[in-house]
């Protein structure tokens, strides 16, 4: 009998993982693929290394080194935080028609870009930002309102609204449109008030601290070992199916698979089922025989869209060329460079589309919508096209298959299970679904269901 079974390990799984582990708890974590991470993984193409999801971590400027979700999380896991080697962002900037915004890990100067771009917007600018949500708020009645609406009761233009909006969705959208304000608050402080950051070695780097920690505490860890079902008796789970048939009892059972995904593994019906997400997207890779700042590519991420209005929805095309995240991994403040250029780029994608393609025709259509991804990037950052030594394209096909997600949902269901419950009194949901999104947050989820739901019991 296992204190706790978690289904995933990805970044929540892992560190809810590594915090009963911690406190002497038996924990069995279960990963259906050969390798860890989720979404936050990595894959190896021609002797080469790409990150699957991270741009960059949020909420690790040097403001919040001692206090803020990043030191609790270090707190939480033990871990120091110079052994995640993070080296802030150089700089980046939100792209629309006529006016640029750029933003640096020190929020003065983004409210100084504001000011000086919107001088008619200075004190209301200022009272959302001191309105903005706690971390403690999160789920509460006073901040699952829109967070359009809450905004737009202080912003009056609604250009600088859409500039706001076009990063902090990019980030952790789960619905189109809008968010809930509590989660709009989380990720406008992620990103503008503490900042980026990225370890030189990439994600490989977090997954190796946080395996080799769980591991060192007794935690188990089965990869290729996939969940069929979860039983239960009695509105109480009672144990965790194998798609081998083997099962594991568990006292608890916190599943980072997703709410719409965990659901289908009790047997709950379609008609009983969480709305399932459809917010995914296409992301190129483009490795580069020069250094990017050679090329005019200067920023850390460009977040662009050729539009006063910012449409942030599921595309009826494949992908949607009108916005996109110009991502340059190397444009941190690392102590050594990167051994390659590299560009990435994200747009909204249509999942069904991608999955309805066979494999001749999805190969095609990826080398297709390479070019026009590139080609739509380049009115917002110089053109890099002719250092391009070799690419890699993902898209809600690969999305699904990391994650498991139905559509490729990069953030899960459009509505969030706040306080991890669900209708099995034992089993508790973690990760993107439970309403904490980024590394940094889904980190947080698992430690946060581990001590509320398992410690505590």
């Amino acid at each position: 009998m296992y204190d706790a079974v978690i289904i995933g390990a990805g970044m929540s799984g892992l560190a809810a993982g590594i915090r009963l582990a911690h406190f002497g708890r038996r924990v069995e974590i279960l990963e259906r693929h050969t390798t860890i991470g989720g979404l936050n993984s990595f894959y190896r193409v021609d002797a080469r290394d790409f990150d699957v999801g991270l741009h960059a971590m949020t909420n690790c400027g040097a403001a919040a080194s001692r206090r803020g979700p990043l030191a609790l999380l270090c707190r939480q896991l033990r871990i120091a935080r110079e052994q995640l080697c993070l080296s802030p962002q150089i700089g980046s900037t939100i792209a629309f028609p006529c006016v640029r915004l750029d933003f640096t890990n020190d929020f003065e100067h983004f409210r100084a870009e504001v000011h000086r771009h919107f001088p008619e917007e200075k004190d209301h600018f200022d009272r959302l930002v001191a309105g903005l949500a706690d971390y403690l708020d999160l789920g509460k009645p006073h901040v699952t309102q829109s967070a359009r609406q809450t905004v737009a009761s202080w912003i009056q233009d609604p250009l600088l609204v859409e500039m706001i909006f076009c990063p902090v969705l990019f980030y952790g959208g789960s619905r189109a449109h809008d968010l809930d304000f509590g989660q709009f608050s989380i990720l406008f402080r992620s990103i503008f008030l503490e900042g980026l950051a990225r370890p030189l070695a990439g994600i490989r780097l977090l997954l190796k601290l946080l395996v080799r920690r769980f591991k060192e505490l007794g935690g188990e860890l089965r990869l290729r070992s996939g969940v069929k079902a979860i039983r239960s008796t009695d509105g109480h789970a009672e144990a965790v199916v194998l798609e081998s048939g083997e099962e594991l009892a568990a006292r608890h059972v916190l599943s980072s698979a997703g709410w719409h995904e965990t659901m289908r593994l009790c047997g709950l019906s379609d008609g009983k089922l969480p709305t399932a997400g459809e917010i995914s997207f296409v992301e190129s890779i483009s490795v580069l025989g020069a250094e990017p700042r050679d090329l005019g590519l200067d920023r850390t991420a460009v977040f662009f869209n050729d539009s006063p209005r910012f449409d942030y929805a599921r595309p009826e095309e494949p992908v949607d060329l009108h916005s996109g995240v110009v991502c340059v991994p190397n444009n941190f403040a690392y102590e050594e460079p990167m051994a390659e250029g590299c560009v990435r780029l994200t747009a909204l994608a249509n999942p069904h589309y991608w999955a309805g393609l066979d494999a001749e025709t999805y190969r095609n259509a990826k080398l297709d919508w390479y070019g026009r991804m590139v080609a739509s990037a380049t009115r917002f950052v110089p053109d890099f096209q002719s250092s391009v030594t070799a690419t890699d394209v993902f898209t809600p096909t690969t999305i699904r298959r990391f994650t498991g997600h139905e559509n490729g949902a990069v953030y899960g269901c459009p509505e969030k299970r706040y306080d991890g419950r669900t209708h099995l009194e034992n089993l508790i949901l973690c990760g993107t679904d439970q309403g904490l999104v980024g590394i940094v947050g889904t980190l947080l989820s698992g430690i946060s269901m581990a001590n509320r739901y398992v410690l505590m019991d």
